[in-house]
């Protein structure tokens, strides 16, 4: 594998607090308290052809997540969408990730962050597939976590917030050293949840199925992935699913902004084979994301 250039290393620029600066003048303290204490939420978006797929709805849920979190953030949500492109354009980007973020900075370091100062950055960077071509059309294999995504009475699940993920991380580096691609994560009453960072849809006799997202993210692809399911003329029921449901899916595919639409040939000891379902709407999505206009409404 190509060496990575680690990412407070890379050339050109990004939009920080209001404007473009140079990439490795993007710096804050040690002791920022987004650092310390997950006082940060953030947003991941693909540009495609010279468009931000589903950009507005992408701001309008990092305003949300920081609403939830008790952020006010000092730009407007069309400020938001201009740095967003902004960002692109100075990289020379017209297919990319990007990655806006918010968070409290190194006013106060206590629990209490009421005189902390919001900063914004947006930075973008060439990130094709999230998994390898070759292997995603095969089906991926994923390991069930010991972790459990939190109760929404226990953690603010609605929010896109960075310390949810830490459970996200730690679950991903256990399955890859088992040999796995990802893991499912169950929720905290024991149903299906999740992938560490996409949605999924399972698929049974031509219907699919995906869990209720009531203590996750209600994804922006997995809506759109529905969306398109119904204009195929698929049925699309969310519910609670129990893990031994999933002897019974004949497909399974995550979704998500990095992972896009991507099948699952394996969860622990179920197994799955991608059929014409998953590769029907993963062409879909694919052709949606390069369209001038998307055909979805969310």
């Amino acid at each position: 594998m190509a060496d990575v250039i680690p990412f407070d290393m890379r050339d050109g620029s990004l939009w920080f607090d209001g404007k473009l600066v140079p990439w490795k003048d993007a710096k804050i303290h040690v002791l920022t308290h987004g650092l310390h204490y997950a006082s940060c939420v953030f947003e991941g978006e693909r540009m495609y052809s010279g468009r931000i797929y589903k950009l507005k709805e992408h701001t309008e849920r990092l305003f949300e997540s920081a609403r939830i979190l008790g952020i006010k953030i000092p730009y407007t949500i069309d400020e938001i969408n201009k740095a967003c492109m902004d960002a692109c354009a100075v990289q020379k980007y017209t297919d990319a990730y990007i990655r806006p973020v918010v968070w409290r900075g190194s006013e106060m370091m206590a629990v209490s962050a009421q005189q902390t100062k919001t900063h914004v950055a947006v930075a973008t960077w060439s990130w094709p597939s999230y998994f390898d071509p070759e292997t995603k059309m095969k089906g991926i294999r994923l390991d069930i976590s010991q972790w459990k995504r939190p109760a929404p009475d226990t953690a603010p699940t609605a929010a896109k917030a960075a310390g949810l993920y830490m459970i996200c991380t730690m679950s991903k580096h256990a399955a890859e050293d088992k040999g796995y691609t990802d893991a499912l994560m169950l929720d905290y009453r024991g149903y299906v949840a999740e992938s560490t960072g996409a949605n999924i849809i399972f698929v049974k006799d031509g219907v699919l199925h995906t869990p209720t997202p009531d203590c996750f993210l209600n994804g922006i692809t997995r809506r759109s992935v529905e969306a398109l399911a119904r204009i195929r003329q698929l049925q699309v029921i969310e519910r609670h699913i129990k893990p031994e449901e999933m002897a019974d899916f004949s497909e399974a595919f995550l979704c998500g902004t990095a992972a896009e639409v991507t099948p699952v040939s394996e969860i622990g000891p179920y197994k799955f084979t991608p059929g014409d379902i998953s590769r029907g709407l993963l062409n879909d999505y694919s052709a949606d994301v390069r369209r001038e206009k998307s055909v979805v409404v969310l």
